[in-house]
């Protein structure tokens, strides 16, 4: 393998990519890679799973479609989170009379 021609290859993809994270979709591989499967990536790392044949670039409706999957994912942690965090304190009949009569 000619590693000027690899680095050549992967600084010319990360050229044409634009922004800083990249959504990607993987390609199936012989190693066992899946088709399809998204994810996001920062640039670099992003080129050069593209030089090497092993993700594309996400199109537009594709990007905006995981990206909108990541928020609702996260929406619903976030309120599984908050369910498990709610207290709830339990006191005795008998007490809640006393702390009313004092009143």
């Amino acid at each position: 393998m000619d590693l000027r021609a690899y680095y050549r290859k992967v600084r010319a993809v990360e050229a044409q990519l634009e922004g800083d994270d990249i959504v990607l979709a993987s390609i199936a591989t012989p190693e066992g890679g899946k088709d399809d499967v998204f994810t996001e990536a920062p640039r670099a790392v992003a080129a050069k799973l593209i030089a090497e044949g092993r993700a594309r670039a996400a199109d537009k409706p594709e990007a905006e479609s995981f990206r909108e999957q990541l928020r609702l994912a996260k929406e619903n942690a976030d309120q599984e989170e908050a369910a498990r965090r709610v207290q709830v304190m339990v006191i005795p009949s008998n007490d809640l009379r006393k702390s009313r009569d004092r009143s």
